[in-house]
């Protein structure tokens, strides 16, 4: 991918992101040596059923139309330089619709060339798919400062790889639709952060993301440059020469980037 303008590159999380779990999908499947090294699991393969949960089954087909299921996944894609800076997916499923092998996994990606080039993911983030369910429910009723009704609507009898319409939980009160929204639950902060901290052609991801929201935000590029300057200065007055050093050397790296392609 080329030719795209580097404040339109928040776009790609929409564009590719069912793209990169198609090939995730595929790359398991291929990487058969890895999850089965004693062949016991001969006959399963692992499939994407859209719209459906989980996203991923590790399924064995059967002639009787009887399936054996292994496991599922939960299998989200996560653009690193996407305007939020952080994963943006919803997970709403209702724990009892998970089995105690499930997995929520999210894979961050981006591009070879920082701002073009061929898309190419990066070490995911697994967590136990009833655990996150579990958690978020008990975060948002007990943990959050909730000034509203805390109560979530669970579906009765629900059993897991039923499909999607009645294994959601629903919030009574949820006036910015903020349910589900694991990455501001705590429970992945410490796997964001590392992967923030990746570096994409030698600078930190987390310095093209804020770079680019600048620019994004109808600022021109003095602007851009003053906002980074004067964090290079409050650098200096604290004391932390080697954080104003960063800075501005992310300045002139983004800059040279930017300008060469």
């Amino acid at each position: 991918m080329e030719g795209l303008d580097a404040t339109d590159l928040f776009a790609l999380n929409t564009v590719l992101g069912a793209t990169i779990e198609v090939q995730v999908v595929e790359a398991l499947n291929r990487m058969r040596e890895v999850w089965d090294p004693s062949g016991e699991w001969p006959l399963h393969s692992f499939v994407r059923q859209a719209q459906t949960f989980p996203d991923v089954l590790l399924r064995r087909r059967s002639d009787d139309g009887a399936d054996d299921i292994a496991m599922g996944i939960e299998l989200k894609g996560w653009y690193l330089l996407a305007k939020e800076a952080v994963p943006s997916f919803r997970y709403t499923v209702t724990p009892t619709a998970c089995t105690d092998w499930d997995l929520l996994a999210v894979v961050p990606w981006c591009l070879s060339n920082v701002v073009s080039g061929r898309p190419e993911v990066r070490s995911p983030g697994i967590w136990p798919a009833r655990y996150v369910a579990e958690y978020r429910n008990y975060w948002w009723q007990h943990v959050r400062d909730a000034r509203s009704e805390t109560t979530i609507e669970m579906p009765d009898g629900v059993e897991p790889y039923l499909g999607r319409d009645h294994t959601v939980d629903r919030p009574v009160s949820d006036g910015g639709s903020n349910f589900g929204r694991i990455a501001r639950i705590g429970i992945m902060d410490s796997w964001i952060k590392d992967a923030m901290r990746q570096p994409l052609a030698g600078i930190p991801a987390q310095d093209w993301s804020a770079f680019l929201r600048r620019h994004s935000d109808d600022s021109n590029p003095d602007e851009v440059f003053s906002i980074l300057s004067s964090e290079a200065a409050e650098a200096l007055v604290q004391r932390n020469t080697a954080r104003a050093d960063e800075v501005l050397a992310t300045l002139r790296r983004l800059t040279a980037l930017l300008a060469s392609d």
